[in-house]
C-alpha cells in the first residue's frame, strides 16, 4: 500500500508539526488548543525556545488534516513562515489536548 493514499486517509494518525514565522506572543497556542477540541484531537502545544511553536496531535487522519490547514493559517496576528510536518504511528499516550509551558 502507498503511503499518504485514499486508505491513509481515515483511522487514527499522528503529527509533529514545527511552526515558524510570528507565532509568539499572538494567541497561537490557545489558539492550537480551541481547533484540536473542534477536530476531537488529543496531545499538546508549546512554545519552543527558537520562537517556533510545536505542536503533536493524535486523532482521525481526516479530522487532522483539516486541523493542520488551519494550524498553517494560524489566528489572527500570526504569520505562518513555514510548518514542518512528520506524520507518525498513534500511541494513544494521550487523553486531551493541553497547552505546555516550559520545555
Amino acid at each position: 500500500m502507498a503511503r499518504g493514499g485514499a486508505e491513509q486517509r481515515c483511522g487514527a494518525a499522528r503529527f509533529r508539526v514545527v511552526i515558524s514565522g510570528r507565532v509568539q506572543m499572538v494567541g497561537f497556542r490557545a489558539f492550537a488548543e480551541a481547533r484540536a477540541a473542534h477536530y476531537r484531537a488529543t496531545g499538546y502545544v508549546r512554545n519552543l525556545p527558537t520562537g517556533e511553536v510545536e505542536v503533536i496531535a493524535e486523532g482521525d487522519r481526516s479530522m487532522l488534516e483539516q486541523f493542520l490547514r488551519e494550524l498553517r493559517r494560524g489566528p489572527r496576528g500570526a504569520f505562518v513562515q513555514d510548518a514542518k510536518v512528520n506524520w507518525e504511528a498513534p500511541r494513544g499516550e494521550f487523553g486531551e489536548f493541553l497547552i505546555r509551558f516550559g520545555s
